[in-house]
């Protein structure tokens, strides 16, 4: 297979044209905007600066991140600080649901930092985070992006019983670079964790960063692994450094080649393939409510 070209990123300081977002605009977006600045609600959205957020609180879509902004992990790839968390906060899942009735969200994806200082991994609070939501918000739909809960599957599973509609739970780079990428993290346990997942029965859904210096045979790999641990929807994105103390751009990834990787994606058989340079964890995330999981 011919690989596509790439651009090297230490070739040029700025970023590609096909890297350029509009400004976000709408009346659905306006209405979001408003209720955000007047309750002081916090979303990932905002925060990460997401280059999708226009047209994803135009379609009712908004990422909303529990237990702490403080992460027990150092991953080189992430902008959320690193150190020891501030203890639980029991309330915090009734206010994340408040958040999204106020904002009317139709479709909320909730994310988390990594809590391996406690001993349930935060899922206490994943669990009746999702239970307050319900009650708010009966007709809001879910997912959750979750953390590997350190191969402690009594932990997972108290998400899992919950059944939100969609658990993700992103691998975010190849095989041969999770050591550098993810350094607390385990290429092999994310997939175990990933399998457990769908065999429990839900949709199953997991993101690649690319431009990290990986390969095409790489991507493919990982593919592969993904498909064969049963995960129905794929994202792949082009990784961007948050400040020059994170691990840097090795390549700008072509829109051309992350449409060879959409390709090959539904060739293997995933349910969907969401693949383009400005797409995140939670692009598209209410498309992926289809009625079968892919057996």
């Amino acid at each position: 297979m011919i690989e596509l070209p790439v651009i090297p990123a230490n070739q040029t300081n700025r970023k590609p044209d096909w890297l350029r977002v509009k400004l976000p605009v709408g009346k659905e977006y306006a209405h979001v905007r408003g209720l955000v600045d007047e309750h002081k609600l916090h979303t990932i959205c905002e925060s990460g600066n997401c280059p999708n957020m226009g047209e994803c609180w135009g379609a009712g879509t908004a990422t909303f991140m529990i237990l702490g902004n403080i992460c027990t992990r150092s991953c080189s790839f992430c902008a959320v600080a690193t150190g020891r968390p501030l203890a639980v906060d029991t309330d915090e899942p009734n206010r994340v649901a408040n958040s999204i009735k106020l904002m009317n969200v139709k479709h909320a994806v909730i994310t988390s930092v990594d809590r391996d200082d406690l001993k349930d991994g935060g899922s206490i609070i994943w669990a009746e985070t999702i239970q307050a939501i319900r009650r708010e918000s009966p007709g809001t739909t879910m997912e959750t992006l979750i953390p590997d809960f350190k191969g402690i599957w009594d932990n997972l599973y108290r998400v899992c019983e919950e059944r939100p509609e969609v658990v993700s739970h992103n691998i975010e780079t190849v095989k041969r670079l999770t050591r550098e990428v993810r350094i607390q993290a385990k290429y092999d346990r994310s997939l175990e964790c990933l399998k457990r997942i769908s065999d429990f029965g839900l949709r199953t859904k997991s993101g690649i960063m690319l431009g990290l210096g990986e390969t095409e045979a790489d991507v493919y790999e990982t593919m592969i692994d993904l498909r064969d641990a049963g995960v129905h929807v794929l994202t792949l994105g082009q990784y961007l450094q948050p400040t020059k103390n994170h691990h840097p751009v090795i390549d700008w990834i072509h829109p051309d080649q992350f449409a060879k990787y959409k390709e090959y994606g539904s060739k293997l058989g995933f349910k969907y393939v969401e693949s383009g340079p400005l797409v995140r964890s939670s692009y598209h995330a209410e498309k992926h409510l289809f009625d079968q999981v892919a057996g």
